[in-house]
């Protein structure tokens, strides 16, 4: 036997196939590997045997040998998909409350997810960011009254008004603040718009309408028309009393401008609240915060002798001042307070050449625990199926061959539901550099009512990440869309909108209404009944009835424009009329290392 025939039986490793060759001839071995014989030189000298030809057909055969069948499909998992959903949503996870059991539980089950779809840690060799945070429960003897010539009104809480305090601090009161009324409550330089310019609020309660004056006036010239801007946030009108000094800030719901009805104001800011923990304790909020009903609010205006309508029309036009009302604000609530940590969930799958830049997808675990009677919100479509979701395009990107040339990052983020607490800590403290992330793909309540002929770009209009939504969806048979509802806003209440905030291009998409079987006209009334009967209600739980290959298509869309973006040379720009434009300049024009 020749050395030749050793050597290709000890590469294949294969106790046959060194039977086999090993039986092999001189002369078989010879024409076997096309007449390659050993031939003496003029001289009596013997040339080389043709070993390079034989460790070639080694390899060839090895790597034959070594083929067990197709790689695993990227496809995602439905079965996974429905599993995942079932856990998160179940009872047993108390309705995954930051701090408390439900967390413990979905934390762990994230954490041994990702290990079991073999991603790496994210945060070091931990799964887990520690987010500090602050939990204030005000009590149920909560007062809110205003009074004026006529007397004083009571509103009643969970009725008429919900109250609260950002301040850590075991009471917080108003004692006769004057109230004002500010319109919308903007400054905002970019639109010559000052709500506070000539009146001094310092110790006072201002009255504040929802959104902002292009969606109180329709007039498209104004901010953004019916769009919202960043100003149209309630979060931000909290933040800017606060800054101009008021003592109290009183924001009128407004369903048309919410998306949301009452019912939702008193499933979300009653009962415990949390927020971040801060070294002033958030000394420098108004000592009173919280939302009055509608219809509550233009009571106050007849109180004062005051048009609501007249006056709300000219909030919304330049030129408006402030006004006050002549009546005085009381109110007072009583806290117990506790100091908690909750958990980021962080996984990561290692690129290849440009392992050190990042995609991110990311979603949020956590919902809202119970209500007082003790009554489950099990947060089934908001937002245990985005988490689902991650965890099956982190299976797809597991299995994708050749992996991706960035990493793939995903993060599971804590009190999405309090105000993107955890996304808003992670983006001031991020595991990998913003500077070094393409772009972020957000996932917030997926479509159960089966599939649809559209995909709707919330926020749309910011940057070229939309373009590859665009391409994927055109590679379904779908087209995209710009949100049917711009007036609400949606864009600035998920996570992605922190991203954007500190200059990542994110993106937020989803199925819209036109159901491929039935139309638009079934899908818009299909949301309709989830946002009156489900969104944040203990109504939101799983069913095996769910049609769910609209989420499936949404997540093979994410993973097309995922897949696209980790492998693409530039990042995507932000468009130059994008309100993020001036966050910064994003990354690399060309990341040629």
């Amino acid at each position: 036997m020749r050395p030749f025939t050793v050597l290709i039986g000890i590469v294949l490793g294969s106790a046959a196939s060194w039977l086999a060759l090993a039986s092999l001839t001189t002369a078989g071995a010879g024409s076997f590997l096309g007449q390659a014989k050993w031939r003496p030189r003029r001289g009596g000298a013997r040339t080389r045997p043709p070993w390079p030809a034989c460790v070639s057909l080694a390899v060839m055969l090895g790597a034959c040998a070594a083929h067990k069948g197709p790689p695993p499909s990227t496809d995602i998992d439905e079965t996974g998909f429905r599993d995942a959903v079932r856990v998160l949503a179940s009872d047993d996870f108390e309705g995954r409350k930051p701090g408390t059991r439900g967390e413990d539980k979905t934390v762990a089950f994230l954490t041994a997810e990702f290990r079991k779809l073999g991603l790496k840690p994210g945060n070091g060799d931990n799964y887990v960011q520690q987010v500090p945070l602050v939990e204030i429960r005000a009590g149920d003897d909560a007062t809110l009254s205003v009074a004026g010539p006529g007397g004083a009104r009571p509103l009643r809480f969970g009725k008429e008004m919900v109250i609260w305090t950002k301040r850590v601090a075991p009471a917080a009161r108003l004692q006769q603040s004057e109230l004002v009324f500010v319109g919308y409550g903007i400054v905002a330089p970019e639109y010559d718009w000052n709500d506070y310019a000539q009146v001094d609020v310092r110790g006072k309660t201002v009255l504040v309408l929802d959104n902002d004056p292009g969606y109180g006036s329709n007039d498209p010239t104004l901010f953004r028309g019916n769009a919202t801007t960043y100003y149209g946030r309630w979060a931000y009108k909290f933040e800017e009393a606060a800054r101009q000094g008021a003592a109290g800030v009183l924001l009128i719901h407004d369903i048309r401008a919410t998306g949301f009805g009452w019912n939702v104001v008193t499933s979300s800011w009653t009962g415990a609240q949390l927020d971040r923990a801060t070294t002033d304790d958030n000394a420098g909020r108004a000592a009173i915060e919280g939302w009055i009903s509608n219809e509550a609010g233009r009571a106050l205006f007849t109180q004062a002798g005051l048009a609501y309508e007249a006056l709300s029309a000219a909030a919304a036009r330049p030129g408006f001042k402030a006004v006050a009302m002549g009546v005085k604000v009381d109110a007072e609530v009583h806290n117990s307070i506790r100091r908690l940590s909750s958990a980021n969930v962080i996984a990561l799958l290692p690129g290849g050449q440009r392992k050190h830049e990042y995609v991110l997808y990311t979603a949020h675990w956590d919902h809202l625990d119970r209500d007082s009677s003790g009554v489950i919100f099990n947060g089934a479509v908001d937002n245990a199926t985005g988490v689902a979701g991650l965890l099956m395009l982190a299976q797809s990107f597991g299995r994708t061959r050749p992996p991706p040339d960035r990493s793939i990052v995903f993060i599971a983020f804590t009190a999405e539901e309090s105000g993107l607490l955890g996304s808003a800590y992670y983006v001031e403290n991020p595991v990998f550099s913003l500077r070094q992330t393409a772009g972020v793909l957000n996932l917030d309540g997926l479509h159960i009512g089966g599939r649809t002929r559209d995909v709707v770009l919330f926020g749309a209009g910011n940057s070229e990440l939309e373009e590859y939504v665009r391409a994927a969806a055109l590679l379904q048979g779908r087209e995209t869309r710009p949100e049917f509802h711009p007036e609400q806003g949606i864009y600035f209440r998920s996570d992605q909108f922190n991203f954007a905030r500190h200059g990542v291009p994110a993106i937020y998409a989803k199925a819209g209404i036109d159901d491929s079987a039935r139309g638009p006209a079934w899908g818009q009334a299909q949301l309709d009944d989830y946002l009156a009967h489900r969104y944040r209600q203990p109504s939101d739980k799983y069913s095996e009835d769910w049609d769910v290959r609209g989420a499936i298509d949404d997540l093979a869309l994410y993973y097309t424009v995922g897949d696209r973006l980790a492998r693409t040379r530039r990042f995507p720009r932000w468009y130059p009329n994008s309100d993020f434009s001036a966050s910064r300049s994003h990354g690399r024009e060309a990341t040629g290392d």
